[in-house]
C-alpha cells in the first residue's frame, strides 16, 4: 500500500510505511528539527493517519539527520507569542503527546542527537527510547524564561523520579545518553548506526504478539499509572477479560498447545 504522505501534504516531516511499521521523521535538520506549530500540525496528522491504518502495528519516530531528534520550540516563533497563544499551542502540543502515548500501538522513539524542550517531551510520550550514544537529553526551558509546555513537568517525574525531574527542570541542564539512561529515562543506548534497527528489532518482537493483547496492555499501563492500584488492578482484570473473550486468544493458546507459531488477526 502507498505511504498517504502526499495526500497528507507533510512539508516539516517524513511519512512512511513499510509493512506493518510507519516510519514518522521529524525533516528540518538545518534548524535541529525545531518544533514550530506547523511541525506539531503535521505530527498531529502523521499520528492520527498512523493510529487508524489497521495495516499498521507500530511506529518509529525519529529525526532527520545525525544531530537532533528535535531540539525544542523554534525560539523564533515562540519569542512573538501571547500569552493567550501560548496557552492554546501549549494544550494543541500536549494533545499530540497524549495522541503518541495513547495511540493503542507500539511507538519507538529513536533518539539520533537533541532531544530537549519540546524534543524530550515527545521522546517521553512514546512506548520507549532507544537512545544513539551521542543523544543528548533536557528541558532547558526556564533558560529562556518559560517552563515545559508539552507535558514535561509531568511525565519526567513519572519517569525518573520528582528528584531528578526537579534537578532537570529547575537547571535546564543537558544530560548525556549514559545518563539518561542510568536515570530510567531511556531504555537502551546504542551507536548510531544501529539505531533504527534496534527500533525495528523490538517492534517486530512486539508485532509478533497478538494486537488487541498489546493495545490493551498500553492502555492498562497507562491508565493505571494515573489511579489507585486498586483501581488498576481493577482495570487490568476488565482488560484481561476482553482478551480473554477474542479469537486471537483462541488462536494464541490452540498454538501454545499444538506448538506452533500462531497467526494472530486483531479480533
Amino acid at each position: 500500500m502507498d505511504s498517504p504522505a502526499t495526500a497528507l501534504q507533510l512539508k516539516n516531516l517524513l511519512y512512511e510505511k513499510r509493512g506493518p511499521i510507519a516510519y514518522v521523521t521529524i525533516n528540518r535538520p538545518k534548524v535541529l528539527n525545531a518544533l514550530n506549530r506547523e511541525t506539531i500540525v503535521e505530527l498531529k496528522e502523521a499520528f492520527e493517519d498512523a493510529r487508524d491504518d489497521s495495516t499498521l502495528r507500530g511506529v518509529i519516530f525519529t529525526g532527520a539527520g545525525e544531530k537532533a531528534f528535535a531540539a525544542g520550540a523554534d525560539i523564533s516563533e515562540l519569542a512573538s507569542k501571547t500569552a493567550v497563544e501560548a496557552e492554546e499551542d501549549t494544550r494543541f502540543g500536549q494533545g499530540v503527546t497524549n495522541l503518541i502515548e495513547n495511540l493503542g500501538k507500539p511507538v519507538a522513539a529513536a533518539i539520533n542527537g537533541f532531544a530537549l524542550g519540546g524534543g524530550c517531551e515527545l521522546a517521553m510520550a512514546c512506548s520507549f527510547r532507544i537512545a544513539s550514544d551521542s543523544a543528548k537529553f533536557g528541558q532547558p526551558e526556564v533558560r529562556i524564561g518559560v517552563m515545559p509546555g508539552y507535558g514535561g513537568t509531568q511525565r519526567l517525574p513519572r519517569l525518573v523520579g520528582k528528584g531528578r525531574a526537579m534537578q532537570i527542570v529547575l537547571s535546564g541542564e543537558i544530560i548525556g545518553a549514559q545518563e539518561a539512561y542510568r536515570i530510567g529515562l531511556v531504555n537502551e543506548v546504542v551507536p548510531g548506526e544501529k539505531l533504527i534497527a534496534r527500533a525495528e528489532e523490538i517492534l517486530i518482537r512486539i508485532i509478533s504478539n497478538a494486537p488487541l493483547g498489546v493495545k490493551f496492555s498500553i492502555e492498562a499501563v497507562n491508565r493505571g499509572a494515573e489511579t489507585s492500584l486498586a483501581e488498576g488492578l481493577a482495570l487490568e482484570a476488565s482488560l484481561f477479560a476482553l482478551c480473554v473473550g477474542t479469537e486471537d486468544k483462541k488462536e494464541g493458546t490452540s498454538a501454545f498447545l499444538e506448538k506452533r507459531a500462531p497467526q494472530f488477526h486483531g479480533r
